[in-house]
C-alpha cells in the first residue's frame, strides 16, 4: 500500500477528532497545522498532496458556522492594524499643525532678526548699560 491512501485515512480520522473537540496529538485548533499535527502528517502534506481533504476540512469548519482560527488572527491583525492606522493619521495631522505653527514662529524670528541687523548696521540704536543690583554679602 503506498503512503498517500494512509496518510489520506489519518487525515480523516485527525478531521474527525478536531471536528469532534477531541484531538490526540495536536491543540485541537481549527488550523491545517493543528489537523497536520493531529494526523502526524508534515503540513507540505495538506498544502500540495491532500489540498481536497484541506479545502474539505475548512467547508467543514465553514458549516458549523465557525471560522478558521486563521481567518479569525487575520480578522484581528486587520482591526489592529486600522487602529494604528488611524492613530498614525491622527499623528501625522497634529505634526502638521506643529510644522505649520513652527514655521511661522521661525518666519517671525528671522523678520526680527533681520530688523535687528539692520537697526545695528545703521547705528540707529543705542546701547545703554543698565545698572545692576549690588550683590549683598
Amino acid at each position: 500500500m503506498s503512503p498517500a491512501p494512509v496518510e489520506r485515512e489519518r487525515i480523516r480520522a485527525a478531521m474527525d477528532r478536531i471536528l469532534s473537540g477531541r484531538p490526540e496529538h495536536s491543540n485541537g485548533a481549527l488550523t491545517i497545522v493543528a489537523l497536520a499535527a493531529e494526523a502526524q502528517v508534515p503540513r507540505n502534506a495538506l498544502t500540495q498532496r491532500h489540498m481536497d481533504l484541506k479545502n474539505a476540512f475548512y467547508d467543514q469548519v465553514r458549516a458549523r458556522g465557525q471560522t478558521p482560527d486563521s481567518k479569525r488572527r487575520l480578522r484581528q491583525q486587520i482591526r489592529k492594524m486600522k487602529e494604528l492606522r488611524a492613530a498614525d493619521t491622527e499623528e501625522i495631522a497634529q505634526l502638521k499643525t506643529d510644522v505649520e505653527a513652527l514655521v511661522g514662529a521661525l518666519h517671525q524670528s528671522m523678520t526680527d532678526n533681520r530688523l535687528l541687523r539692520q537697526q545695528l548696521a545703521g547705528h540707529t540704536a543705542v546701547v545703554r548699560t543698565l545698572p545692576t543690583q549690588a550683590t549683598l554679602e
